[in-house]
């Protein structure tokens, strides 16, 4: 992360989203400062806070995938979560300490999976020696017959000559593959029971929906689980013990501690439809919990303690991205506390017929390579033209002016609906090459965009 600047950080961007420049210079500002602020000396560190940012701008025009791209090249847990599923404490629904307790899940499971990554060439070098221990005679075997292998795996400086040699023998026909087709048993490793506190389960949670949860997860782990045999074939069972060495190796301790570190360090909230809970201008109604959803919110945006079942969490150095379409209202319709912990605001730009046409070409995962991609596994050649490229942006930009502007998702409809009969016939296409050409499309897709009514439903 140290080695991308701002300008880096954007030209990444750039691979995945068109336009917006404005907004990936501001989340490339505040990605960088994270970096920045760990060089600065520990008396100031804990003083300088994220400038939180909100995103305004409609539908489909990047907001989502400009946070998700930047939490992947900081490799930071990124949760992204509707602001109008809160409700104000007293409410039935999801409180807003739920957010953070998620994002600690997600960073527990995301470091877990690299430590699990970092085992896997031992935790293979172990599940051969299990694989062994199955394979070999039972009337060789140095330990009773009713242990399960992975309790005690042969040590070979203790095995006999000739039983050391016919291990090694087995080994090389396992690597060689000449054991493929053997078939064996294997009993998985009973789980341990967990006994969580009662107390821990009450103190995480406000919701009635998450107790229920955390206390069926609780009763499930002191239930005793029933182990069943099951057969593999040598390289499955391989896959299968290495998998759950690699599992056992995990030091949990060791993971939660890193786990914690970096959602309080770098973790990221990318709060969606903020615009919905904000108070607008000359609406008088029965808004439950509107004005509340923000108070709740604010001490969480400015920094507060958050119990979770793996620790205490402190949110003062999370970043925060906030987006909604402000249609109907404005960020100065979020209480004045709210709004001062959201410094930045960017505004999205409402994408173009030349945008989609970038869109449809220019990024890594452009729609059309994509189509191209996906039946190549069918093996048809499926190619777009110049002309069809436009032809597609023409009609997604004016079915987006004549109905709800969803943005680049239009491209979505309009390509699927083009591509319907290629798609489901694609099995019996292969060796085809089908070139989508504007007369194609115009074919296939003219009526239903000129018919607004039908239009409409379709697309």
């Amino acid at each position: 992360m140290k080695h991308l600047t701002p300008k880096d950080i954007v030209t990444e961007l750039d691979k995945y989203i068109v336009g917006q420049k404005n907004a990936k210079r501001a989340v490339a500002i505040a990605l960088r400062n994270r970096w920045r602020r760990k060089l600065v000396s520990e008396d100031l560190k804990d003083e300088i806070y994220p400038k939180n940012i909100i995103m305004m701008g409609p539908t489909g025009v990047g907001k989502t995938e400009i946070a998700r791209r930047l939490a992947k090249l900081a490799d930071a847990p990124f949760l992204k979560i509707e602001a109008s599923k809160f409700t104000e404490v007293g409410y039935v629904g999801k409180d807003v300490e739920s957010m953070i307790r998620d994002l600690t899940e997600l960073s527990v499971r995301m470091t877990k999976a690299v430590e699990k990554e970092k085992n896997l060439e031992k935790a293979r070098e172990r599940a051969e020696e299990v694989i062994l221990d199955y394979l070999l005679p039972p009337i060789e075997r140095k330990f009773p017959k009713n242990l399960d292998p992975r309790e005690s795996t042969i040590n070979l400086n203790q095995l006999p000559e000739e039983d050391s040699k016919t291990r090694e023998k087995l080994r090389s026909l396992l690597r060689e593959g000449k054991l493929d087709d053997r078939i064996i048993e294997i009993k998985p490793e009973a789980k341990r029971a967990g006994f969580p506190m009662m107390v821990e389960v009450f103190a995480q949670t406000n919701s009635p929906d998450e107790m229920n949860k955390n206390l069926q997860d609780m009763f499930s782990n002191m239930m005793p689980r029933r182990q069943k045999k099951r057969k593999f074939k040598v390289p499955e069972a391989l896959e299968y013990l290495t998998q759950e060495e690699a599992q056992r190796m995990v030091d949990m301790d060791n993971v939660i501690e890193i786990a914690l570190r970096k959602v309080q360090e770098s973790g990221i909230i990318f709060l969606d439809e903020i615009d919905k809970i904000a108070r607008r201008e000359g609406y008088h109604g029965a808004d439950v919990s509107r004005e509340g959803v923000q108070r709740d919110l604010l001490p969480i945006v400015e920094g507060s303690n958050v119990f979770t079942k793996y620790g205490m969490v402190k949110t003062d150095h999370i970043l925060f991205i906030a987006a909604g379409a402000f249609h109907t209202s404005k960020p100065s319709d979020l209480i004045p506390e709210l709004q001062g912990r959201f410094p930045i605001r960017v505004k999205l730009d409402s994408l173009t017929r030349d945008d989609f046409i970038r869109i449809l070409q220019e990024p890594k995962n452009a729609l059309t390579k994509q189509y191209i991609a996906l039946l190549k596994t069918e093996g048809i050649d499926l190619q777009f033209t110049e002309d069809a490229v436009v032809e597609i942006s023409e009609m997604s930009t004016l079915v987006n002016e004549r109905q709800e502007n969803i943005g680049a998702r239009r491209l979505h409809t309009i390509l699927e609906r083009l591509l319907d009969e290629i798609s489901f016939d694609a099995p019996d296409l292969k060796g085809k090459s089908i070139v989508i050409t504007k007369a194609y499309i115009q074919e296939k897709l003219h009526d239903i965009v000129e018919d607004q009514n039908l239009s409409r439903y379709i697309l």
